[in-house]
């Protein structure tokens, strides 16, 4: 990935990136970053020199046909790990038992706390169980990381990239070991994911929303079909209002006819 996909990105886009140095050297570490595009997930392997590894719903990589198989392939290459979301616990668990097994291998876990991408570019609330867990679980360090501009490259309903430098800022290793053993108070877990956030909305400026990004998802979409069936009321409103329109210049079309044959 990072020669086929890697080099031509740098090369393209000219990331940029500061506290490359916080990133260790070797050892497991947990990268928590904020979401704004599905290429985030490119750029921050990209410009580092371990790999980083993702969590991905498992149905990318098991989707039949050709298009399937080559999803699958593309994710992987990027360091992609399949998550099964099915089951009563979900993709929480699936999440953590992924995270937990990467990070036993000494290597780098990468996160979005925010659960999905941002819906308009602020930073929302972190979700606490996934990221929290995994730290105090296996006690790896956190190191917060920022993604800028990335989500003006190619924002919804755009098909071609727009050539511009987005950024990286990588702060420095918070350390949970205080909390360790208690990854099942969930006021702790709560600690955790904001002093996390907290970090990531300093690196990268952005507005913090103290909801979640899936409930701010939905909103904006029953706003929009809120919206949408309000212009649809109003164009019947306006339709009907036409046709009583009609139908009164008929009448009085039929009217003024009366009038002119009765004389």
């Amino acid at each position: 990935m990072k020669v086929a996909i890697g080099g031509p990105l740098k090369v393209a886009f000219r990331p940029w990136v500061e506290g490359l140095e916080h990133i260790p050297a070797e050892g497991a570490a947990i990268l928590a970053s904020n979401h704004l595009s599905f290429s985030d997930s490119f750029f921050l392997p990209t410009m580092l020199d371990r790999k980083v590894t993702f969590i991905a719903k498992a149905e990318y990589f098991t989707t039949p046909g050709v298009k399937g198989r080559l999803t699958a392939a593309f994710f992987k290459s990027v360091g992609q790990l399949p998550v099964d979301r099915s089951g009563a616990r979900g993709a929480g668990e699936a999440a953590i038992k992924s995270g937990l097994e990467v990070l036993e291998r000494g290597e780098l876990f990468g996160i979005y706390p925010e659960g999905t991408r941002s819906p308009d570019g602020r930073l929302y609330r972190g979700k606490p169980g996934g990221l929290a867990r995994v730290a105090l679980a296996s006690g790896a360090p956190v190191i917060p990381v920022a993604m800028i501009d990335t989500e003006k490259i190619q924002p919804p309903g755009q098909v071609m990239p727009k050539l511009m430098r987005p950024g990286i800022r990588i702060g420095k290793p918070l350390d949970f070991s205080r909390y360790q053993g208690m990854e099942h108070d969930r006021f702790v877990l709560r600690a955790v994911t904001d002093e996390v956030m907290y970090e990531i909305m300093k690196l990268s400026g952005q507005e913090y929303v103290d909801m979640y990004a899936t409930a701010a998802k939905r909103q904006i979409a029953d706003a929009a079909k809120a919206d949408k069936e309000a212009e649809k009321a109003a164009k019947a409103a306006l339709a009907q209002e036409h046709k009583q329109e009609q139908k009164q210049e008929q009448k009085q079309e039929q009217q003024t006819d009366k009038e002119k044959s009765g004389s």
